[in-house]
């Protein structure tokens, strides 16, 4: 089997490119991601990739459509120059909430995205947390499906909380909950709510013993925060304790910042899947702490290339 491995970073995933090259001890490759004077993308790879095997990290993360551009023209410059199999590690992976048709005439641009992403050339995909699990459907690639949850495990191990109940935001996120409350060894709670709207919910109910327990909410991405707060809020009113956040994606746009200040939530804390932006960086109260997910990004990348199986990762 070829031994040569090169790892490549767009404009979305630099630092947590970095990181993970770092563990794996190399260096990134050097390609030139710029612009036209008309704003289209550029791309220059710098070195030989013929015959290795490529990874490319890109989060497609805010602002998406240019860097889900940057990792489509990338894809396909690598394939264009001959490299044996082209592995498009996305950290984020953006458009993933429209992922059914749950009205009349609307898209399904998860799929979409999917089909673009194996149209440019990419031979195999590597994501975290993807919004829905089915997603791995939608590419006729391989892909590999990390989760955040070993790293939050670990951190919220290490604070040796008591009484601790897991409590999913909404029904669709009972089945990660349920995840984490075993790790934990923790029980599970689960807050009904009803969607009033595309960001607006109105919570109804909370299923579980919550009173004077310390609770984590565990969610795959915050956006404009308003299941969280709205969760927290609810959990806060039937006598829970403190009240911890943890997300994988910490997109926060708009009034996420605000909401979360509001909401009774003690922490948040997110991962580096993609970097975090003004709203998230002016959050003091509560305190945000970033995880990062680079070892685990790293060791998925070693075991991809050795051929060697990844699925003690996935858990």
């Amino acid at each position: 089997m070829p031994n040569d491995m090169k790892v490549f970073s767009g404009n979305g995933s630099r630092e947590l490119a970095q990181e993970i090259v770092d563990y794996r001890g190399l260096s990134l490759g050097s390609m030139d991601v710029t612009r036209f004077s008309e704003g289209e993308i550029r791309v220059k790879i710098n070195e030989n990739v013929r015959g290795t095997d490529v990874f490319i990290i890109q989060s497609t993360c805010p602002p998406v459509n240019d860097h889900l551009m940057e990792l489509l023209i990338i894809i396909d410059a690598m394939r264009r120059a001959s490299a044996r199999r082209i592995t498009a590690v996305i950290p984020y992976f953006a458009y993933a909430r429209q992922d059914r048709k749950d009205q009349p005439r609307v898209p399904i641009t998860a799929k979409l995205v999917a089909n673009l992403i194996e149209a440019a050339g990419a031979n195999r995909v590597l994501a975290m947390d993807l919004h829905a699990d089915q997603i791995q459907g939608f590419f006729d690639v391989p892909v590999d499906h990390l989760m955040a949850m070993p790293v939050f495990v670990d951190f919220f191990k290490r604070k040796k909380l008591k009484n601790v109940v897991v409590a999913s935001a909404d029904v669709g996120g009972i089945k990660g909950a349920w995840n984490l409350a075993e790790k934990m060894k923790a029980p599970l709670a689960i807050v009904d709510k009803r969607r009033m709207g595309a960001v607006e919910t109105e919570v109804m109910n909370v299923i579980g013993d919550v009173e004077g327990k310390t609770i984590i909410i565990p969610d795959d991405m915050i956006t404009s925060g308003s299941t969280i707060a709205q969760a927290a809020k609810a959990l806060k009113k039937r006598g829970a304790g403190d009240i911890y956040a943890c997300v994988t994606h910490a997109i926060f746009s708009g009034p996420a910042a605000e909401r979360m200040k509001d909401s009774g939530v003690k922490e948040v804390v997110v991962t580096n899947t993609i970097p975090l932006n003004d709203n998230a960086r002016a959050l003091t109260d509560p305190p945000l702490t970033v995880l990062s997910v680079a070892n685990l990004f790293g060791e998925a990348i070693r075991r991809i290339h050795e051929e060697a199986s990844i699925s003690a990762l996935f858990h």
